[in-house]
Order: C-alpha cells, then sequence, then structure tokens
C-alpha cells in the first residue's frame, strides 16, 4: 500500500473477491466495497459498475483499486471526479503513453510507489500451489487533485 497516511474510510470501486478490502479492513480501515461482477462477497455491493457512478458513497473522499488495466485510464479520471484523492495499483509501465498525459501530468498525480521486488500471483482463485513472482513490475499511484507539481518516485517492498 502506499506509505502515506491513508484516511479511515475508503473507497475499492473494483472489489474482485476482496483482496485489498480485506487487507484495509485487516489495518482497522472502513471500506466500502463494489465491483461490478457480484462474487457473492460479505459486506460488498456487486453489480455495480463503477464507470456508471456519479458521486463517492457517504463520508468517502479516497478511491483506492486495482483496476482492469485495459480501462484504468477511465477508472483514474472518473475517479478523479468523484474524490480527491485517487490510489491505484498498476502495472508500472501506466506511466508510459501519450494516452494517459491528461491524468499523469495534470490530474494532482502525487506519488509512484515502486516495489523493488516483483508482486507474487496470490490473488487467483482457489490457488493452493506455489507462488510465482510475475514478470511485470507494478507500483502503487497516487493522486490528491490538490497536488502540485511533479510527481515523487518511491521505493518500496511488499511483505518485508
Amino acid at each position: 500500500m502506499c506509505a502515506e497516511q491513508l484516511p479511515h474510510r475508503i473507497w475499492e470501486p473494483a472489489a474482485g473477491r476482496g483482496a485489498i478490502v480485506d487487507v484495509l479492513r485487516a489495518a482497522g480501515h472502513e471500506v466500502i466495497a463494489y465491483d461490478i461482477e457480484d462474487y457473492g462477497v460479505p459486506g460488498q455491493a456487486g453489480g455495480r459498475d463503477f464507470l456508471l457512478e456519479t458521486e463517492a458513497p457517504d463520508g468517502i473522499d479516497c478511491a483506492l483499486t486495482n483496476p482492469p488495466f485495459r480501462i484504468a485510464n477511465e477508472f483514474v479520471a472518473h475517479a478523479l471526479k468523484l474524490c480527491s484523492r485517487v490510489i491505484i495499483l498498476a502495472r508500472l509501465a501506466f506511466l508510459e503513453s501519450e494516452r494517459r498525459r491528461h491524468i499523469l501530468e495534470n490530474a494532482g498525480l502525487a506519488r509512484v510507489y515502486v516495489f523493488r521486488n516483483r508482486i507474487p500471483f496470490m490473488h487467483r482463485d482457489n490457488w493452493n500451489g506455489p507462488t510465482a513472482t510475475s514478470a511485470i513490475p507494478y507500483a502503487w499511484f497516487c493522486w490528491d487533485r490538490s497536488h502540485c507539481g511533479p510527481a515523487t518516485v518511491h521505493r518500496i517492498s511488499w511483505g518485508r
């Protein structure tokens, strides 16, 4: 997670089966969890398309999620309309691309936390085998609408 102070109440609009939600709740955060699919996860609102939401849940000003990469641009742009703070887990390659210029350079990207070590594949349903290290580098990208200037880059480790 970002090594910054997270608010007590957080919105996870693409919660999937709850991997991020579980970690946040275990750390004492109140999490409002949505997903476009209904996975039957307790405490999660399934069947909610985040991109069709018109306002954040009451008392929420921070969206934190691992959006589907192919629509991550839309997720960030939409989340920034609804919340002043947005945090996503995405491939480091998210920093590339002219198409993302508007959200990477002009929308308050404040910090990028790049993992020193690769994140293992631990999220697959019913996976009981060894965790394999991903060949893809990931980072936490943190926006704050009030941020001006360039983003800072930090290196972090998971699980250590």
